[in-house]
């Protein structure tokens, strides 16, 4: 684009109600009170520029478009802001989990989106934008993302009360049923599964959180395949490869060096994703579709990238919470 006026129209242009937000709709946003921070914490960085904290890694998606366009894909933001008028258990963990991610949860989502108002032309949220289910966090959903909301569920949102739950929770569609209707009320988009076209690109993103997708789900995806368009699939846990448990386990255990290159053995999600019969045959289906072009994903916390399948590249997006995310410019 030449000018600031003739970008401003591709956006306007590919703007739709649905999945991708444009960032042409973002809120103005900028010397707010932001919740949970500490008021004897400096600001990040004070003397540095403005986006500079960020920390923004780069893809490119070659699919053959006539109109390229540019999305920031960030994930786990792990939002924990209470009313002081909410019940103990949301004030305890308000208390505790602020001290787990540092307080500048959301100085980050801000910074990000500002960051893309100016930079590109679509934001993709990946899940966890809230850290568990609470009014206030559900007042910064729709804060920051208003009716063009992006994004998929993470196992975060359906969480009540985290370890302070009575009853606990469980990793099943029994249990997301209790708070579904309410999840769905505040994020403008299917929180099971969504398709939007966006110049000739079908955005796709599904519920996965407990790493299974359910017969429903591959039957509404096999139908959008039918559309003949190049797919991005758009989840909060990852479809594992090898490499990417890899990572995972460095990041989240300790592995010692692996130098050699072992996969540590599998458990949680990916092993769900071995031995579910639907999950296995479901990923195993989708190493073959030809139209299956890119995977956006978060969940671990770390960035990493593999090779899928021979036509997608899956690209996992450090959280939120760490000033991180990764623009991917779709060609």
């Amino acid at each position: 684009m030449n000018n600031s006026m003739d970008r401003r129209k591709f956006v306007k242009s590919l703007a739709g109600a649905g999945a991708l937000i444009a960032t042409s709709q973002l809120p103005v946003l900028g010397g707010e009170k932001v919740l949970g921070r500490p008021d004897d914490q400096p600001e990040v960085f004070p003397e540095r520029g403005g986006y500079e904290r960020l920390a923004i890694s780069y893809g490119v998606v070659e699919i053959g478009l006539e109109k390229p366009f540019s999305v920031l894909h960030i994930s786990d933001s792990h939002l924990t802001a209470a009313y002081h008028y909410e019940n103990a258990k949301k004030l305890e963990l308000s208390e505790k989990r602020t001290r787990t991610f540092g307080g500048r949860q959301e100085e980050a989502l801000r910074d990000a989106l500002e960051w893309a108002r100016e930079h590109v032309d679509y934001v993709v949220h990946t899940g966890d934008v809230i850290d568990w289910q609470s009014e206030a966090n559900f007042d910064l959903v729709k804060k920051y993302f208003g009716e063009g909301m992006t994004g998929s569920m993470g196992n975060h949102e359906f969480s009540t009360d985290m370890w302070l739950s009575d009853p606990k929770e469980e990793r099943t569609e029994a249990y997301k049923d209790n708070t579904r209707a309410k999840l769905q009320s505040v994020y403008p988009f299917d929180v099971v599964f969504q398709s939007q076209v966006v110049n000739g690109v079908n955005f796709i993103t599904l519920d996965d959180v407990y790493g299974y997708v359910t017969e429903e789900q591959v039957r509404l995806f096999r139908e959008e395949v039918r559309k003949g368009l190049p797919i991005v699939l758009c989840m909060h846990v990852p479809f594992f490869t090898d490499l990417i448990w890899r990572a995972q386990c460095r990041f989240w255990n300790d592995k010692g060096r692996l130098t050699n290159g072992e996969v540590p053995p599998v458990s949680g999600d990916y092993k769900i994703q071995k031995e579910d019969p639907v999950t296995r045959d479901f990923i195993a289906y989708l190493k073959k579709e030809p139209l299956l072009r890119c995977i956006l994903a978060g969940h671990e916390h770390i960035n990493v990238e593999d090779q899928f399948s021979p036509t997608c590249r899956e690209y996992l997006v450090a959280g939120s919470f760490l000033f991180t995310g990764r623009e991917i410019l779709f060609v």
